[in-house]
C-alpha cells in the first residue's frame, strides 16, 4: 500500500501512498450521490460495511472439515495494531497460517498472543528503523524458511518484504510487496523487484505448488479500485507497469515457455464483486467505499480446486486501515498428508 501520509501518528513511516489519489478522487465524486454514499444499513454502495473501529464481539464460523485457515493482513505497525484490538481479531480468526505485513518492527516482538498461538516464527526485518517488515507465523513446522529475494541486486530492498515457508506439500509465500512510490519516483525499483519475484514463483513452482499471500500492493483490473480511472498511471499499484507484471505472473505471454499458471483466488470466487482491502483514513474514504484490493492469496493453478474458500474480513476496519483476507484450503496441500 501506499508510503509517507501525513495524517496522524498512526499512519507516520509508512509505505502508503494511495491517499493523493483518494484526496482527488473525493471531490470528483461527490455529485455521483449513491454510487459512493452508504446506505442506511450501514454499508457502501458496493456491499462493504463502513465502520470505522472494530466491531466489539468478534467471532467466525468455524473452518471447514479438513481444511486450514490462512489470513494475511498489513496491520500499519504491530505496536499501534496492538494497542487498537489486535489480539481479539487473531484470536477470534485462530488462522493456522498468519502472515503480517507493514509490521514496522525492529526486532522478534515478544507478543504474548501470538507466542502462544503460533510455534513457528518468522520476522523479516527491514533495514531501515520501524519502516515495512514482514512476519509469517505458523502452527505447523516449516522444513525450511527464507528471507531473501534470489537474483535482487540490492538486498536492503529486499529486508523486511519477503518470507518464503517450504512444506511438505507445498510453498507459502509472503510478501510485502515494494511501492512505487510517491510521483512514481520508485517504480523502476518496483519494476525490478517483479522481475527478480516473477522468476523466483515460478521457480518455486515447478518444485512444489505455491501460495502467494500479502500485501501485494497492486490493484490488478478496474475493478480492484473504486476511481480506476484518475489514478492510472499516476497512483502507485494501479500502472500499466504494475499490473502488467502482475498478469504476467498469473499467465506468462505466448511468448514464454509455458510455465504453470497462478490464480487470483479471490477474484476467482467473486467476479463481479468490487470489495476493497484498504481504505485510507483520510477524506472519509472509508464511510464513502472509496477503496483499493491491494491484500490477496494467489495459488498455483493446480491447487485452486482445493481452496474451500477465500473471503475479505470486511468488518474488521480500525485497527489498521487494511483489513485481513482468510483463505482455507485442504490440510493436504500444506502438510502433504491426507
Amino acid at each position: 500500500m501506499p508510503p509517507k501520509r501525513k495524517a496522524s501518528t498512526i499512519e507516520s513511516n509508512s509505505d502508503h501512498e494511495h491517499d493523493t489519489a483518494s484526496k482527488s478522487t473525493t471531490k470528483k465524486v461527490k455529485g455521483k450521490g449513491a454510487q459512493e454514499s452508504p446506505d442506511n444499513s450501514g454499508k457502501a454502495a458496493n456491499g462493504q460495511p463502513t465502520n470505522k473501529v472494530p466491531p466489539v464481539h468478534i467471532s467466525f464460523p468455524t473452518r471447514a472439515e479438513g481444511t486450514l485457515r490462512l489470513a494475511t493482513w498489513n496491520i500499519c505497525g504491530l505496536a499501534a495494531a496492538q494497542k487498537k484490538g489486535f489480539k481479539y481479531y487473531v484470536e477470534a480468526e485462530d488462522p493456522d497460517i498468519l502472515v503480517l505485513t507493514e509490521t514496522k518492527v525492529n526486532s522478534d516482538p515478544q507478543d504474548g498472543t501470538l507466542n502462544s498461538r503460533f510455534g513457528y516464527r518468522t520476522w523479516a526485518i527491514s533495514d531501515k528503523k520501524s519502516y515495512s517488515g514482514t512476519a509469517a507465523l505458523s502452527k505447523y513446522k516449516p522444513i525450511s524458511v527464507t528471507t531473501d529475494l534470489p537474483g535482487h541486486p540490492d538486498p536492503s530492498l529486499v529486508n523486511g518484504r519477503i518470507v518464503t515457508l517450504e512444506f511438505q506439500g507445498c510453498y507459502v509465500l509472503a510478501t510485502y510487496v515494494t511501492n512505487a512510490g510517491q510521483g512514481l519516483k520508485t517504480l523502476s525499483e518496483k519494476n525490478t523487484w517483479n522481475r527478480h519475484f516473477t522468476t523466483y514463483i515460478r521457480d518455486l513452482d515447478k518444485k512444489k505448488p505455491v501460495i502467494w499471500m500479502g500485501d501485494l500492493n497492486v490493484a490488478p483490473t478496474a475493478q480492484d479500485l473504486a476511481n480506476p480511472k484518475p489514478n492510472w498511471n499516476k497512483t502507485p499499484g494501479y500502472t500499466k507497469d504494475e499490473t502488467e507484471a502482475f498478469k504476467h505472473i498469473l499467465d506468462s505471454p505466448e511468448s514464454e515457455e509455458r510455465p504453470g499458471k497462478f490464480i487470483d483466488i479471490w477474484r476467482q470466487r467473486h467476479p463481479d464483486d468490487r470489495h476493497y482491502t484498504y481504505f485510507s483514513y483520510r477524506f472519509n474514504c472509508r464511510a464513502k467505499g472509496i477503496g483499493w484490493r491491494l491484500d490477496m492469496f494467489v495459488v498455483s493453478e493446480r491447487i485452486a480446486e482445493k481452496v474451500k474458500m477465500c473471503e475479505i474480513r470486511s468488518e474488521i476496519y480500525g485497527v489498521s486501515d487494511h483489513v485481513p483476507v482468510i483463505m482455507e484450503i485442504e490440510n493436504d496441500v500444506i502438510t502433504g498428508m491426507p
